[in-house]
């Protein structure tokens, strides 16, 4: 008997020039398993369980672009050196062996790091004012021009990188605070030149990259763009006050190539604004037309910072998803936690047997299995 998760959820949807077989995404989860920024073989058997227990597309761990000030921790992936992009060659070979599909999440963490920070501890930090996220951390360096064209060749690289591995699109985190999203977010970007501003001048570096992504890759090559109004030092920030103010950085990202939109909320049935009972995700396929990923929290009862300070998170239903993605409030589900704890999490969804998933702990966090 088709379950309602099923007829819901294993539809395909395109994205670019892609067809994904069904609407549930693995979300990226950095979680620090790649010694010298390098992926091993257990990186790509992780990925490929995952694949093979029915995701349809596999988003990677952040993984940092080629820029001396890209990252911030020895063992977080990179996508640049031979070593290294062998190394996702291999895991790119493993997912699609397994029947997937799979983008890796292209990153800078901008004033993220700290100084001294490896994989390159005499990089500067470098943002796009120099205002560090943490109220006790030291300023760092407040972007040049070459500055901002040497991160935009990075990502564009990265990306083109991606292509040529095998991937199936790329993904650029926008969100939680991190390079990209420290131009959109006002606290961050006090710049007076044309970068900073009004909200279509704070997008001006996201669409910059966009277009730089756009120009490398092939013309249905997807890329997808993760925003996020919160970031990990701030729950209540906010890019966009407002469905407009949404709409215009949207705009400007759809305008220099963006196929879609992974909207990134801490709990994926609370409401974007107020005045109306869509999420972030569905303000983002209401205003740009696009294909839009919600992520928050499926399937669970606690969300992801609570989860990281060890609360274990209890299983629930997705009865709730499921009426959402009905009604076509956004296209596509990103799973976290629920996929680290049970890489057949969407095998079981879509055949019926919630009542068989494992349960999240905070043990999954740090064992790759």
């Amino acid at each position: 008997m088709t379950t309602r998760a099923a007829q819901i959820l294993s539809r395909p949807l395109t994205i670019g020039g892609l067809t994904v077989p069904n609407r549930i995404a693995m979300a990226p989860m950095t979680r620090g398993h790649s010694p010298g920024g390098v992926p091993g073989e257990d990186v790509a058997a992780y990925y490929a369980r995952r694949a093979a227990g029915g995701v349809g597309l596999i988003t990677t761990e952040g993984t940092y672009v080629g820029h001396p000030s890209a990252g911030q921790h020895e063992l977080v992936s990179h996508l640049y050196g031979e070593t290294a992009t062998a190394a996702w060659a291999r895991v790119v070979s493993a997912v699609h062996a397994a029947g997937g599909l799979i983008v890796p999440q292209l990153q800078h963490v901008g004033m993220a790091r700290l100084p001294g920070d490896p994989p390159h501890p005499d990089a500067p930090a470098i943002g796009p004012s120099g205002i560090p996220l943490a109220e006790d951390a030291k300023a760092g360096h407040p972007m040049t021009l070459q500055d901002i064209d040497d991160v935009v060749r990075a990502f564009a690289g990265a990306a083109a990188t991606a292509e040529r591995l095998g991937f199936d699109g790329v993904e650029l985190h926008g969100a939680h605070g991190y390079l990209i999203d420290q131009f959109l977010w006002p606290v961050t970007n006090r710049r007076t030149d044309a970068y900073g501003g009004d909200l279509r001048s704070r997008a001006r570096f996201a669409a910059e990259v966009v277009a730089a992504v756009r120009e490398a890759v092939s013309p249905g090559f997807p890329i997808i763009v993760r925003l996020s109004q919160w970031k990990m030092n701030d729950y209540s920030a906010r890019i966009a006050e407002s469905p407009e103010e949404f709409g215009v950085l949207l705009g400007e990202l759809v305008d220099a190539g963006a196929d879609a939109f992974h909207a990134s909320t801490r709990r994926y049935w609370q409401p974007a604004f107020d005045g109306a009972e869509l999420n972030l995700a569905g303000w983002a396929r209401k205003l740009s037309g696009k294909p839009a990923i919600t992520v928050g929290s499926v399937g669970l009862d606690t969300e992801f910072t609570a989860s990281m300070a060890g609360a274990g998170a209890a299983r629930t239903g997705i009865d709730a998803l499921l009426d959402r993605m009905e009604a076509d409030e956004f296209d596509m589900v990103a799973v976290g936690r629920s996929l680290l704890a049970d890489p057949a999490w969407a095998a079981k969804i879509l055949s019926g047997r919630e009542e068989e998933i494992t349960a999240f702990t905070p043990a999954a966090l740090g064992v790759l299995h």
